[in-house]
């Protein structure tokens, strides 16, 4: 199979009807930060514990067509022995891989970030394609304050990105490009929009001076929502409207899926406002999702640390990822939150 006929069967598979992405690639300290939240301590062992719990849920690949996994996770077995990217592969998740190496601050740009790793990406590719991987995700931050982002921020992260997925498509791996403008702050809706829009219009200007196939990526962008120390209240139908606008105006239709981020909503707030998006009527892109949190939270209160939990856990992300699900296709109500 050549590189673009292989790039091409994995979007297929990754880009469904009623289908989106679990993130399950928190870094070591994020994971660390979400098991003290449940008194559970972050060893290798527990976070292979529960990755294999919920990677194992039953029917999860009815809902769910990928999986991003954190590099520790390519190699560690279920508690039946089977390495975990198989076992996704066996429900039909597309194992995918966290490629970025983290943030740090942007020199000469007081306030922004920039996302680091490019540096021997095309040799961990390789290693990553052989333990399984399909696809790669990679995240750069935006702040929003009076000063940021800069200019000087927004073109650098456009060029990292558009790098890393060039890189990507080389091997033959499917690129997650994931441009975040932060929901920290007290900006306004409308503000965050206007952000969204010129860092969006500059993400693509760099993937097409890098000819990334755009058929063959999926962007994770964030919602266009008030800063979270906004007291501005938005409704579903609110958010809907701003953040296909900014996608309609930047985001070409060769793009084959739009896969939100979560980015500090809440479980119930992320899949109304994918639902009401999808409600708009017809795209030309899927609108999906690829959220972490967001499908993860109600499992990991579940569950606990304790194997007793088992089937509780996994009956939780099973209904939150049911829930997404008939959000891809406009069809979920509050009402369903309480379905067994």
């Amino acid at each position: 199979m050549n590189i673009h006929d292989e790039l091409q069967a994995t979007i297929t598979a990754m880009v469904q009807k009623g289908k989106g992405v679990l993130a399950v690639d928190e870094s070591s300290p994020t994971i660390a930060k979400r098991f003290k939240a449940i008194d559970v301590e972050s060893t290798e062992e527990n976070r292979r514990a529960y990755r294999s719990l919920i990677l194992s849920t039953p029917d999860l690949g009815k809902f769910i067509s990928g999986v991003i996994l954190f590099e520790e996770t390519l190699e560690q077995n279920s508690d039946d022995g089977i390495r975990l990217p198989e076992l996704c592969a066996q429900q039909g998740i597309v194992p995918g891989i966290k490629v970025d190496k983290g943030k740090l601050a942007m020199a000469n740009a007081v306030g922004d970030e920039i996302t680091q790793g490019l540096d021997g990406l095309e040799e961990r590719l390789k290693g990553y394609k052989d333990l399984g991987a399909r696809f790669a995700k990679w995240r750069n931050v935006y702040h929003i304050a009076q000063m940021t982002p800069s200019r000087l921020a927004i073109e650098a992260n456009a060029e990292v990105l558009a790098r890393y997925a060039a890189i990507c498509q080389a091997q033959g791996i499917v690129p997650i490009v994931e441009p975040e403008v932060l929901i920290d702050g007290d900006h306004s809706l409308s503000r965050c929009s206007e952000v969204s829009e010129v860092v969006f219009h500059e993400l693509f200007h760099a993937l097409h001076r890098h000819h990334v196939v755009l058929e063959h990526m999926i962007l994770k962008p964030n919602m266009m929502i008030p800063g979270k120390q906004n007291p501005q209240k938005t409704t579903p139908e609110e958010v809907a409207e701003q953040t296909v606008r900014v996608l309609n105006r930047t985001v070409p239709a060769a793009v084959p899926s739009i896969n939100f981020l979560s980015g500090g909503l809440t479980p119930e707030e992320a899949t109304a406002n994918l639902n009401a998006m999808n409600q708009l009527g017809q795209h030309p892109w899927e609108l999906s999702f690829s959220y972490g949190r967001a499908l993860q939270e109600p499992a990991l209160q579940a569950w606990k640390g304790d194997a007793a939990n088992a089937k509780k856990t996994q009956a939780a992300l099973y209904q939150r990822a049911r829930l997404n699900g008939a959000a891809r296709y406009g069809k979920y109500t509050a009402a369903m939150e309480s379905d067994e």
